[in-house]
Protein backbone atom coordinates (compact mmCIF):
# COMPACT_ATOMS: atom_id res chain seq x y z
CA UNK A 1 0.00 0.00 0.00
CA UNK A 2 1.30 3.65 -1.01
CA UNK A 3 2.46 6.22 2.02
CA UNK A 4 0.44 9.22 2.83
CA UNK A 5 2.48 11.75 2.86
CA UNK A 6 1.98 15.09 4.01
CA UNK A 7 5.75 17.20 3.57
CA UNK A 8 6.58 20.90 3.84
CA UNK A 9 8.40 22.82 1.95
CA UNK A 10 10.10 25.96 3.70
CA UNK A 11 11.61 27.67 0.73
CA UNK A 12 13.53 30.43 1.67
CA UNK A 13 11.94 31.15 4.72
CA UNK A 14 12.91 31.10 8.35
CA UNK A 15 16.15 31.24 10.32
CA UNK A 16 17.67 28.49 12.07
CA UNK A 17 15.74 29.58 15.35
CA UNK A 18 12.50 29.87 14.27
CA UNK A 19 12.93 26.61 12.09
CA UNK A 20 13.94 24.88 15.52
CA UNK A 21 11.12 26.39 17.12
CA UNK A 22 8.35 25.03 13.92
CA UNK A 23 9.80 22.32 14.71
CA UNK A 24 9.53 21.57 18.09
CA UNK A 25 5.76 22.86 17.46
CA UNK A 26 4.93 19.98 14.83
CA UNK A 27 6.71 17.20 16.95
CA UNK A 28 4.55 18.58 20.03
CA UNK A 29 1.12 18.36 17.72
CA UNK A 30 2.11 15.61 15.49
CA UNK A 31 1.27 12.89 17.58
CA UNK A 32 -2.80 14.62 18.26
CA UNK A 33 -3.47 14.65 14.64
CA UNK A 34 -0.92 11.64 12.79
CA UNK A 35 -2.65 8.65 11.87
CA UNK A 36 -0.70 5.13 10.79
CA UNK A 37 -0.01 5.14 7.29
CA UNK A 38 0.79 9.30 7.28
CA UNK A 39 4.29 10.23 6.69
CA UNK A 40 5.18 13.60 8.26
CA UNK A 41 8.17 15.43 6.32
CA UNK A 42 10.02 19.22 6.53
CA UNK A 43 12.42 20.61 4.58
CA UNK A 44 13.96 23.48 5.59
CA UNK A 45 16.48 25.10 4.38
CA UNK A 46 20.50 24.35 3.90
CA UNK A 47 22.04 26.11 6.65
CA UNK A 48 19.83 24.07 9.69
CA UNK A 49 19.54 20.97 7.98
CA UNK A 50 22.11 19.97 10.94
CA UNK A 51 20.35 21.44 13.30
CA UNK A 52 16.80 20.07 11.93
CA UNK A 53 18.60 16.65 11.84
CA UNK A 54 18.85 16.68 14.94
CA UNK A 55 15.71 18.27 16.25
CA UNK A 56 13.59 15.36 14.36
CA UNK A 57 15.60 12.58 15.53
CA UNK A 58 13.61 10.05 17.74
CA UNK A 59 10.27 11.57 16.62
CA UNK A 60 8.13 10.83 13.29
CA UNK A 61 9.33 13.55 11.40
CA UNK A 62 10.92 12.59 8.29
CA UNK A 63 13.95 15.74 6.37
CA UNK A 64 14.17 16.70 3.24
CA UNK A 65 16.67 19.34 1.67
CA UNK A 66 14.81 21.32 -1.15
CA UNK A 67 17.09 20.58 -3.81
CA UNK A 68 21.12 19.50 -4.34
CA UNK A 69 23.85 19.52 -6.89
CA UNK A 70 23.64 16.60 -10.14
CA UNK A 71 27.60 16.53 -9.81
CA UNK A 72 28.61 14.25 -6.69
CA UNK A 73 31.00 17.05 -6.21
CA UNK A 74 33.63 19.49 -7.81
CA UNK A 75 34.10 22.84 -8.30
CA UNK A 76 30.47 24.30 -7.91
CA UNK A 77 30.59 27.16 -5.69
CA UNK A 78 27.78 27.83 -3.75
CA UNK A 79 26.59 24.28 -4.77
CA UNK A 80 25.41 20.95 -2.13
CA UNK A 81 26.21 17.68 -3.34
CA UNK A 82 23.45 14.71 -2.36
CA UNK A 83 26.10 13.15 -0.45
CA UNK A 84 26.87 16.17 2.12
CA UNK A 85 22.98 15.68 2.53
CA UNK A 86 22.79 11.68 3.04
CA UNK A 87 25.58 12.74 5.94
CA UNK A 88 23.53 15.19 7.42
CA UNK A 89 20.81 12.67 8.32
CA UNK A 90 17.44 13.63 5.54
CA UNK A 91 16.10 10.88 3.73
CA UNK A 92 14.22 13.17 0.84
CA UNK A 93 15.72 15.74 -1.44
CA UNK A 94 13.07 17.75 -3.67
CA UNK A 95 13.98 17.57 -7.44
CA UNK A 96 12.33 20.22 -10.10
CA UNK A 97 10.63 22.37 -8.03
CA UNK A 98 8.62 24.95 -10.59
CA UNK A 99 10.62 27.35 -8.76
CA UNK A 100 13.64 25.86 -9.21
CA UNK A 101 12.97 25.53 -12.97
CA UNK A 102 11.37 28.91 -13.57
CA UNK A 103 14.62 31.07 -11.30
CA UNK A 104 17.31 28.90 -12.12
CA UNK A 105 16.96 27.80 -15.06
CA UNK A 106 17.18 24.09 -14.50
CA UNK A 107 16.48 21.57 -17.58
CA UNK A 108 14.79 18.16 -17.77
CA UNK A 109 18.55 16.97 -18.01
CA UNK A 110 20.03 18.25 -14.88
CA UNK A 111 16.85 17.31 -13.26
CA UNK A 112 17.27 13.57 -14.82
CA UNK A 113 20.63 13.68 -13.26
CA UNK A 114 19.87 14.78 -10.32
CA UNK A 115 17.36 12.06 -9.71
CA UNK A 116 20.38 9.28 -10.76
CA UNK A 117 22.67 11.35 -7.58
CA UNK A 118 19.73 10.79 -5.27
CA UNK A 119 18.77 7.14 -5.82
CA UNK A 120 22.57 6.61 -5.44
CA UNK A 121 22.84 7.76 -2.36
CA UNK A 122 19.76 5.20 -0.77
CA UNK A 123 18.13 8.76 -0.63
CA UNK A 124 14.45 9.46 -2.13
CA UNK A 125 13.73 12.26 -4.40
CA UNK A 126 10.43 13.83 -4.30
CA UNK A 127 10.14 14.59 -7.82
CA UNK A 128 7.64 17.74 -9.03
CA UNK A 129 6.37 18.77 -12.67
CA UNK A 130 3.23 20.24 -13.39
CA UNK A 131 2.40 22.97 -16.04
CA UNK A 132 1.88 26.84 -15.81
CA UNK A 133 -1.17 28.85 -16.06
CA UNK A 134 -0.97 29.72 -20.29
CA UNK A 135 -0.48 25.94 -20.51
CA UNK A 136 -3.34 25.02 -18.89
CA UNK A 137 -5.31 27.51 -20.26
CA UNK A 138 -4.66 25.87 -23.66
CA UNK A 139 -4.94 22.52 -23.06
CA UNK A 140 -1.62 21.83 -22.96
CA UNK A 141 -1.38 20.53 -19.37
CA UNK A 142 -2.07 16.63 -19.96
CA UNK A 143 0.91 17.15 -22.85
CA UNK A 144 3.68 19.20 -20.50
CA UNK A 145 2.89 16.68 -18.00
CA UNK A 146 3.69 13.29 -20.59
CA UNK A 147 6.34 14.90 -21.78
CA UNK A 148 8.10 16.27 -18.32
CA UNK A 149 7.77 12.59 -17.00
CA UNK A 150 9.36 11.09 -20.20
CA UNK A 151 12.28 12.81 -20.21
CA UNK A 152 13.30 13.45 -16.49
CA UNK A 153 11.87 10.27 -14.75
CA UNK A 154 10.98 7.40 -17.28
CA UNK A 155 14.79 6.39 -18.04
CA UNK A 156 14.43 4.77 -14.61
CA UNK A 157 14.07 1.10 -13.83
CA UNK A 158 11.25 0.04 -12.28
CA UNK A 159 12.91 -1.27 -9.06
CA UNK A 160 14.52 2.22 -9.40
CA UNK A 161 11.08 3.99 -9.96
CA UNK A 162 9.33 2.50 -7.08
CA UNK A 163 11.73 4.30 -4.75
CA UNK A 164 10.23 8.18 -6.22
CA UNK A 165 7.54 10.17 -4.85
CA UNK A 166 5.87 12.47 -7.34
CA UNK A 167 4.61 15.65 -7.02
CA UNK A 168 2.24 17.60 -9.32
CA UNK A 169 2.35 21.67 -9.04
CA UNK A 170 -0.59 23.06 -10.81
CA UNK A 171 2.47 25.94 -11.20
CA UNK A 172 -0.65 28.46 -11.46
CA UNK A 173 -1.86 27.55 -8.56
CA UNK A 174 1.62 28.32 -6.17
CA UNK A 175 1.35 31.43 -4.05
CA UNK A 176 -1.50 33.15 -6.07
CA UNK A 177 -4.05 31.87 -3.73
CA UNK A 178 -5.98 29.98 -6.73
CA UNK A 179 -6.25 26.05 -6.29
CA UNK A 180 -7.05 23.31 -8.18
CA UNK A 181 -10.79 22.02 -7.91
CA UNK A 182 -10.25 18.54 -6.12
CA UNK A 183 -11.71 16.99 -9.05
CA UNK A 184 -8.69 18.84 -11.50
CA UNK A 185 -6.30 17.47 -8.79
CA UNK A 186 -7.34 14.08 -9.22
CA UNK A 187 -7.66 14.49 -12.85
CA UNK A 188 -4.04 14.88 -13.53
CA UNK A 189 -2.98 12.74 -10.73
CA UNK A 190 -5.06 9.47 -12.56
CA UNK A 191 -3.14 10.56 -15.21
CA UNK A 192 0.50 11.05 -14.13
CA UNK A 193 -0.86 6.84 -13.01
CA UNK A 194 -2.07 6.09 -16.00
CA UNK A 195 1.74 7.34 -17.40
CA UNK A 196 3.42 5.21 -14.50
CA UNK A 197 0.84 2.38 -15.72
CA UNK A 198 1.52 2.40 -19.22
CA UNK A 199 5.41 2.65 -18.77
CA UNK A 200 5.90 0.10 -15.79
CA UNK A 201 2.60 -1.81 -15.08
CA UNK A 202 -0.21 -1.75 -12.67
CA UNK A 203 1.27 -3.54 -9.67
CA UNK A 204 4.16 -0.53 -9.99
CA UNK A 205 2.42 2.29 -10.63
CA UNK A 206 0.03 1.73 -7.67
CA UNK A 207 2.82 1.54 -5.17
CA UNK A 208 4.21 5.43 -6.17
CA UNK A 209 2.40 7.79 -3.77
CA UNK A 210 1.33 10.86 -5.94
CA UNK A 211 1.28 14.35 -3.67
CA UNK A 212 -0.72 17.24 -4.77
CA UNK A 213 1.61 20.47 -4.39
CA UNK A 214 -1.11 23.91 -5.14
CA UNK A 215 -1.74 26.03 -2.42
CA UNK A 216 -3.06 22.81 -0.17
CA UNK A 217 -4.68 24.85 3.15
CA UNK A 218 -6.33 23.12 6.09
CA UNK A 219 -9.61 23.99 5.17
CA UNK A 220 -9.41 22.64 1.25
CA UNK A 221 -7.14 19.16 2.00
CA UNK A 222 -9.87 16.63 3.24
CA UNK A 223 -11.67 16.94 0.05
CA UNK A 224 -8.08 17.26 -2.09
CA UNK A 225 -6.94 14.03 -0.05
CA UNK A 226 -10.07 12.25 -0.11
CA UNK A 227 -9.47 11.72 -4.27
CA UNK A 228 -8.32 7.88 -5.28
CA UNK A 229 -5.26 9.13 -6.48
CA UNK A 230 -4.21 11.70 -4.55
CA UNK A 231 -1.83 10.61 -1.64
CA UNK A 232 -1.19 14.24 0.11
CA UNK A 233 0.52 17.02 -0.82
CA UNK A 234 3.65 19.23 -0.58
CA UNK A 235 2.81 22.18 1.13
CA UNK A 236 4.24 25.72 0.82
CA UNK A 237 3.10 28.88 2.66
CA UNK A 238 0.85 26.62 4.89
CA UNK A 239 3.90 24.29 5.98
CA UNK A 240 5.37 27.85 8.18
CA UNK A 241 2.86 27.89 10.53
CA UNK A 242 2.60 24.47 12.79
CA UNK A 243 -0.94 24.94 13.50
CA UNK A 244 -1.94 24.57 9.46
CA UNK A 245 0.55 22.01 8.80
CA UNK A 246 -0.65 19.94 11.50
CA UNK A 247 -4.00 20.94 10.94
CA UNK A 248 -3.16 19.16 6.86
CA UNK A 249 -2.17 16.26 7.95
CA UNK A 250 -5.14 15.96 10.52
CA UNK A 251 -6.84 16.12 6.86
CA UNK A 252 -6.39 12.10 6.63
Amino acid sequence: MRKKIVAGNWKMNKTITEGLSLIEAIKTGAPKVQKAGVDIIVAPTYVMLSDAAKAVNGSSIKLAAQNCHQEESGAYTGEISATMIQAIGAEYIIIGHSERRQYFNETSASIAKKINVVLSKGLTPIYCNGEVKEERESGRHFEVVKRQMNDELFHLSAEEVLKVVVAYEPVWAIGTGLTASPDQAQEIHAFIRQLLTDKYGAAVAEEISILYGGSCKPDNAKEIFSKKDVDGGLIGGAALKAEDFLGIVAAF
